[in-house]
C-alpha cells in the first residue's frame, strides 16, 4: 500500500477540498474559522485521510480467511510421509529437525487456535437448579482474570441485604452490561450471602477460580449512567491506600498534583469515578469528590497551627481541589504572556531579563508607569510612562493596573492595557509581577502561562548565591550580599506563595543554577506557543 505522505493541492482528498471551499464562503474574522482553515490545508491531515481511505478500501475489497485451520494435523501427515523415505538427504534432515522444534510447533498450534477462533473464554452452563427461578432473578457469569471486577458492594442500611454499591465505568462488570448499581446479591458461586458482610463476600470472590456466577435481584429503573466528558486538573496529591474513608481501596485511583483526570461519573456526592487522561486502562477508579476534598482541606487547615497565618488571608472560594480544564490549541493570533512569579530575591527578574535577551524582537516586557518626576537622562515611553499622581490614582481605582505599589512617596505599576498591546502586536509579553497580581492576570482575556520560580533548599540557596557573589535585592540603596535573615525570608515567602496560589501555576522551575533555569524557561516558552496545553475550561468557551 503506497500513500503519498506529502500530498500537493492537486492530490488532496476531494471531501476535504469541498469542506475547505465551503469554509472560505464563511465570513472571515473568527479565530475558529482561521484555525479550521489552517487545519484543512495541512499536509499532515491530508496524508492521514489518504491512509484512512486506503485501509477502508482494502477492508471492503479483500476478504481475509485462513488457508487452513489444521496446520498441526498437516504436520503429522508430513511426518508420516517422511517415514516412508528410504534415503535421507541433508535437506530432509534439516526440514525434519525444523518441524520437530517446540517453538515451531507452538506457532502452528497458535495458528490453529486463531484460525478456529479458539481464544474466547468459555463460560460453563448455568446450573440446572437455577433454571426454574422467577423472572425477577438474573444469573450473571463473568470470567475471572487479573483485572478487578470493577464493582463495589455494601450492606443496605434499611434491609441489611448485600447490594451493588457502584459499577466502575469501563470495568469488567460495566462491560458485561448485566450488573447495575442497586442490584441485590443473593448468591456468589452458589454460596448464599444472607447474613454475610461485604468482607465475607469479598473473601468468596477472592477465593473463586475460573468463572464467577452471581445470582442477583435486578434494581429496575437504575441502569448505568452515561459517561461524562469533564476533564479536571488535580490540585493536590492523592494516595487511595492512605485514605481511611474510601469505600474500597482496590478501586481507588492515585494521582499527583497537576495530573489531568477524566471524570466519568459524578453520581455519588462523595466519591467520583475517574481515569487519568492518556491512560490506556479503561476501568475508572474512585477519587474524593470536590465537596469531600474541600471539607477535608478546611478541617486540616483549621487544626494545623503551621497554616494559621496563611488562613488569615486565604480565599475560601479558591480552595484547591480540582479545576475543570480543556485543551487550548495554538493558532495564528493567539500569543500567551509568560508570567514569572516567585518570592522577592529568588531571581525571577533576572530570568526575565535573560529570556528577553535571547530574542528582544520576540520577548518584550511592558513599560511601567510611575508618578515620580522624570530625570534628565530618562525618556518618556522608554524607561517609564510618566503620569501625574492624580491620574495614576484614578486608573488604580478603576482597576486598570494589574499591579502597583509605592516607593518613597511615588507610585509605580503596570497596566493591563500595556500587556494587551504587546499581545496584540504578536510578540510574547514577559512579566515578573508581585504574586498578588495573579488574580488580575489569570483571566480568559489574557490567558497567561504562569511559571513559579522556586528556590532550592535553604543550604543550596546560600551556597549558590554566595558562590555567584549575588547582590541583595532587598536593599535598593546599596550593593551588598544577602543576609541570613533574607535567605530565610525567601524560603518563607516561597512557601507562602505556593500555599496560597499554587493552584494557578502551569509550571515550576527551581532556580538552583541560572543557566539551567533559563534553559527550562526557554523550553516552556516554546511549548506555550507550539503545543496544545490544558487551561481552565472557561478560556476556550
Amino acid at each position: 500500500m503506497y500513500v503519498n505522505m506529502d500530498p500537493t493541492p492537486e492530490h488532496w482528498d476531494p471531501a476535504l477540498t469541498r469542506l475547505l471551499a465551503s469554509l472560505k464562503e464563511v465570513q472571515p474574522g473568527g479565530e475558529d474559522v482561521a484555525f479550521l482553515s489552517e487545519l484543512l490545508q495541512s499536509k499532515q491531515l491530508h496524508a492521514l485521510v489518504q491512509v484512512h481511505n486506503k485501509i477502508v478500501a482494502k477492508g471492503k475489497d479483500d476478504k481475509f480467511y485462513p488457508l487452513l485451520s489444521n496446520a498441526m494435523q498437516v504436520t503429522l501427515e508430513v511426518f508420516e510421509l517422511f517415514g516412508e523415505v528410504v534415503s535421507a538427504s541433508k535437506d530432509y534432515e534439516e526440514l525434519l529437525g525444523l518441524l520437530q522444534k517446540p517453538h515451531f510447533q507452538a506457532i502452528l498450534c497458535t495458528h490453529d487456535a486463531v484460525a478456529q477462533k479458539d481464544y474466547y473464554p468459555h463460560l460453563p452452563d448455568v446450573p440446572p437448579e437455577l433454571d426454574d427461578e422467577e423472572e425477577t432473578v438474573k444469573i450473571v457469569q463473568l470470567v475471572k482474570s487479573d483485572e478487578p471486577l470493577g464493582a463495589t458492594i455494601k450492606t443496605d442500611e434499611e434491609t441489611g441485604k448485600i447490594v451493588i454499591a457502584r459499577v466502575m465505568h469501563g470495568g469488567a462488570a460495566d462491560r458485561s452490561g448485566l450488573i447495575h448499581a442497586g442490584d441485590e446479591v443473593i448468591e456468589v458461586n452458589g454460596i448464599s450471602v444472607e447474613n454475610k458482610t461485604p468482607a465475607d463476600v469479598l473473601a468468596i470472590l477472592q477465593s473463586s477460580e475460573g468463572t464467577i456466577t452471581f445470582k442477583l435481584v435486578p434494581s429496575f429503573g437504575k441502569g448505568g449512567s452515561r459517561e461524562s466528558k469533564v476533564r479536571v486538573r488535580a490540585l493536590f496529591n492523592y494516595n487511595s491506600s492512605e485514605d481511611p474513608y474510601i469505600p474500597c481501596k482496590e478501586a481507588g485511583l492515585d494521582f499527583k498534583k497537576g495530573d489531568v483526570l477524566h471524570i466519568v461519573s459524578q453520581d455519588d456526592a462523595y466519591w467520583w469515578q475517574a481515569r487519568r487522561e492518556g491512560d490506556r486502562v479503561m476501568r475508572a477508579g474512585l477519587i474524593p469528590s470536590r465537596a469531600l476534598q474541600e471539607g477535608r482541606i478546611i478541617h486540616e487547615r483549621q487544626s494545623d497551627p503551621q497554616t494559621m497565618d496563611e488562613n488569615d488571608d486565604f480565599d475560601r472560594e479558591m480552595i484547591p481541589t480540582y479545576e475543570e480544564v480543556a485543551r487550548l490549541y495554538p493558532r495564528p493570533g493567539l500569543v500567551r504572556p509568560i508570567v514569572l512569579v516567585g518570592a522577592p530575591g529568588v531571581g525571577r527578574n533576572e530570568l526575565r531579563r535573560r529570556l528577553i535577551a535571547t530574542d528582544p524582537e520576540k520577548y518584550v516586557t511592558p513599560i511601567p508607569f510611575t508618578s515620580r518626576p522624570q530625570k534628565s537622562s530618562e525618556q518618556n515611553g522608554k524607561d517609564y510612562m510618566f503620569v501625574s499622581r492624580e491620574k495614576m490614582e484614578q486608573d488604580i481605582s478603576e482597576g486598570k493596573f494589574i499591579e502597583h505599589g509605592e516607593y518613597k512617596g511615588n507610585l509605580y505599576g503596570t497596566t493591563a492595557e500595556s500587556v494587551e498591546t504587546i499581545i496584540n502586536s504578536g510578540r510574547v509579553c514577559v512579566i515578573s509581577p508581585h504574586w498578588q497580581a495573579l488574580k488580575m492576570l489569570r483571566t480568559p482575556r489574557l490567558r497567561p502561562y504562569i511559571v513559579f520560580i522556586r528556590p532550592p533548599t535553604h543550604e543550596r540557596l546560600i551556597e549558590t548565591r554566595t558562590a555567584a557573589n549575588a547582590r541583595s535585592t532587598f536593599d535598593k540603596e546599596s550593593s551588598r550580599a544577602f543576609s541570613e535573615e533574607e535567605f530565610s525570608d525567601i524560603m518563607r515567602s516561597s512557601n507562602r506563595i505556593n500555599f496560597l496560589y499554587g493552584y494557578m501555576f502551569d509550571e515550576e522551575i527551581i532556580n538552583d543554577d541560572l543557566a539551567s533555569a533559563l534553559t527550562q524557561l526557554l523550553k516552556a516558552a516554546w511549548r506555550v506557543q507550539s503545543e496544545p496545553l490544558w487551561v481552565p475550561a472557561s478560556w476556550v468557551q
